[in-house]
């Protein structure tokens, strides 16, 4: 059986997130997406607000579960047993980093791999920051997350409001 972690902090998750997630979903047997909880950072929202928003939007996809962790990537990998670490690419700039933490990774745990998808190109100018960003100067981001996502930055950046995003 392959299975196959997916990390980030999905502050909030995107569609490219979404993409990565079901495309993945199709070459392992099981998918863990991993929130991470990093102290060194303060979150928009909070990991139960994380787990729920991604456990909505992978809903139909049976062999996809998500769990929050701290610490290092690779202990996730083992704690759930799984031998493979997705990672998404959204543009050459990425790949530097992206393939030093892989190669990180593997010389501490030789035997979880790290396997690289290419964002969708419809997405690879998508990140969580920038969703958050339009999304508090009141921008539609209907084109940018789920449903249930937009509704929780709207509710987020306007409580008081009626405003759409």
């Amino acid at each position: 059986m392959t299975k196959a972690i997916y990390p980030g902090s999905f502050d909030p998750v995107t569609l490219g997130h979404l993409d990565i997630i079901k495309r993945s979903s199709k070459v392992v047997d099981e998918l863990v997406i991993g929130v991470l909880v990093n102290k060194n950072k303060t979150p928009t929202f909070t990991i139960e607000e994380r787990l729920d928003m991604i456990r909505e939007v992978i809903k139909g996809l049976p062999n996809v579960t998500v769990r929050y962790f701290e610490g290092m990537t690779v202990d996730f990998a083992r704690k759930n047993d799984a031998n493979i670490i997705i990672r998404g690419l959204r543009a050459v700039t990425d790949f530097e980093s992206e393939m030093q933490i892989a190669q990180t990774n593997h010389s501490i745990e030789p035997e979880v791999e790290t396997m690289f998808f290419t964002t969708s190109l419809e997405y690879a100018f998508l990140s969580s920051t920038i969703v958050k960003e339009v999304a508090f100067y009141g921008g539609d981001v209907s084109r940018f997350v789920p449903k249930n996502v937009e509704e929780m930055l709207k509710k987020r950046y306007f409580p008081n409001s009626m405003q759409a995003i």
